[in-house]
Formats: structure tokens, sequence, C-alpha cells
């Protein structure tokens, strides 16, 4: 029981450091801070925070590191930290820290959608499990649509309290709304690169058990792509230059949203499996929502309540399918 609660509890943690991480990013760049300069900053950082884990962890447990391991890590520092931060820092530049961690609940969709062709997953239509699946899949993506077209009217308004320094950037967080499309557009595409990532990631793992050293690797490379995309879109090194809110960003980015939240993630995955830890994953759009309205003063819209609702409804019903399936090949080997 105790071990239950325990993991129940750094799953919370992991979601609470998510949310934060959106929350402070969306703050420092209204406050000027450059998408791409945040975007070169977190992979640094996590290399930093991850190495000494893989140099000490691993050095005597660590397999040969083939060419084609060093592709395939290569590949995931692309679509998993420089295509997807770039895309996903953007996007929450145009957007509200609400839409952000709703669109996040696509990733298991996508991965879905593009694990079926490659073999990976099964359709499975005759199957009440295959069934949920493909429903959940298709009304996580309707949910999403529906919160990229539609604005409606506000049914929470804002909050009088707010944080001060939000109110020093100059910028209201629900301007985001004149960016209604594009906004929405670029996290599901970062969503998209996600999932790619993971498919990636799921075949290095099969080959390379250092997770550790993986990430190191994959942080390392993004971290130098990065660096040439930000000085390419933001040559000037005053851009560069951290005041202690924006240092406080990165470093978090970097250490606690990255390197620490892998490390609970990975212990969670551990002990309860990977369908445990992301049926976390609405629980984050509750706090990111929460703290928004209280700290950003955030409106909340009817479309985004609605296709948010949706979206999280269609997570759980693809959840369900693919526990249900995976119930249903555990009984097989043991026959």
């Amino acid at each position: 029981m105790g071990n239950e609660l325990l993991v129940f509890v750094v799953m919370v943690i992991v979601q609470l450091a998510f949310a934060g991480m959106i929350i402070i990013s969306k703050l420092v760049m209204d406050g000027g801070m450059n998408a791409f300069v945040q975007s070169a900053y977190r992979p640094i950082f996590a290399t930093i925070s991850i190495a000494p884990f893989a140099f000490f962890l691993e050095r005597k447990t660590r397999p040969k590191l083939t060419r084609s391991i060093l592709f395939q890590i290569f590949l995931c520092s692309i679509f998993g930290i420089t295509a997807n931060q770039s895309i996903y820092f953007i996007g929450i530049k145009n957007s509200t820290p609400t839409i952000v961690s709703a669109i996040d609940n696509l990733v298991p969709a996508f991965t879905f959608i593009i694990a079926v062709p490659l073999g990976i997953e099964k359709l499975g239509l005759r199957s009440i499990a295959g069934q949920a699946k493909f429903l959940g899949t298709i009304v996580c993506v309707g949910g999403a649509i529906l919160l990229s077209l539609y604005h409606g009217k506000v049914v929470v308004d804002q909050l009088g309290f707010h944080w001060k320094y939000a109110e020093n950037t100059g910028e209201d967080v629900n301007s985001a709304h004149s960016n209604f499309l594009l906004g929405p557009f670029l996290l599901i595409v970062s969503s998209l690169t996600y999932a790619i990532w993971l498919i990636i990631q799921a075949k290095v793992n099969e080959k390379y058990a250092a997770p550790y050293t993986c990430t190191t690797l994959m942080c390392l490379m993004a971290s130098v792509e990065c660096v040439i995309i930000g000085f390419c879109v933001a040559p000037n090194l005053s851009e560069w230059t951290l005041n202690p809110i924006r240092a406080i960003s990165v470093v978090y980015n970097g250490v606690v949203a990255t390197s620490f939240t892998f490390f609970l993630s990975s212990w969670c995955i551990g002990k309860k499996g990977p369908l445990y830890v992301s049926m976390f994953n609405p629980l984050l759009l509750v706090i990111s929502a929460f703290l928004s309205w209280t700290l950003l003063r955030e409106k909340l819209y009817l479309g985004v309540v609605v296709g948010s609702i949706i979206v999280v409804a269609g997570l759980y019903g693809f959840l369900w399918g693919k526990k249900m399936e995976t119930s249903e090949d555990d009984i097989e080997v043991n026959k």
C-alpha cells in the first residue's frame, strides 16, 4: 500500500514539474526571450545534469556503441529535442498553458497512428480493445481540432490576484488568442515529432540498454543542433543574456523538467509500467490551467474547455483499449 502511494505521489510531482516548465517558459518568452534561445539552453543544462549519472552508473555496464545505434540516437536528438522543443516553445509563445497541456495528450494517439503501418501496433478493429483504441484516437484528434478552431465565450474569467512579475512583462496571456490557429497547430506538430521520437527511442532501447548514456548523448547532440539554429535565428549575443528569471527558467527546464522528471518517470515505469505513467497526462492539464488562471490571469474559453474534455476522454478511451489488449495478450501467452 505504501509503495502504491509513493508511485502515485511521484507521478503527481512529475506533472507539477512539467506544469512549472510551461508556466515559467511562457512567462519569460512573453517577457522577450526568444523561443529558439530558450530551446537551445534546455538540452545544455540537461546534458550537464544527466552526464554524471551516465558516467558513474553505467560506465561498467553500457554496451558497445555502434555506428547504427549512434545514428539512431542522432535521429532521436533531431525529433525528440531539436525539432520538438523548437516548435513546442514557439507554440507556447503563441498559445496559453491550458491549450499546451491539453494538446500534449495527443502524443499516445499520434504514436498509435504511426506505429500501426510500421507493424509495431495492431489495429484489431474486430476486437473491443482495437475499437476502443481507434475511437479514442479519433476523439483525441477531434478534440484538438475543436480547441484549435473554436474559441467561444469566456466561461472562467480572469482572477483578480496574479503574479506581479507577469504584469511587468507587458504581455497579456489571453492576447495569445490572436494567434489561436498558429499556437495549437504548432503544438500538434510538436506532439507528432515527439511521437516519432518515441518510436525511434523504443528501437534504441532494444539494442542499447544504457538509458542515461543514451539520454546524455541525445541531449549533447541536441545542444549543438539547437545552438546552431538559435544563433542563425538570434545572432545578437544580447538575446542570449540571462537575467535572474531567464536563468531560473533555463536551469529549471534542463535540470528539473528534463533530468529529474526522466529519472522519476523511469522509476515509475519500472514499478507500474508505461500505461500507468501515461494515465497521469491529463493531470498536467488541470495543474497548468489552475496555475495559468491564478498566476498569469488566463481566461478559459468554452472551446478550450470542451475541446480539452474531449481530448482527455479520447485519451482514456485509448488507454482502456490498450490495457484490455495487453490483458488479452497475457492470457494468450499463459495458455
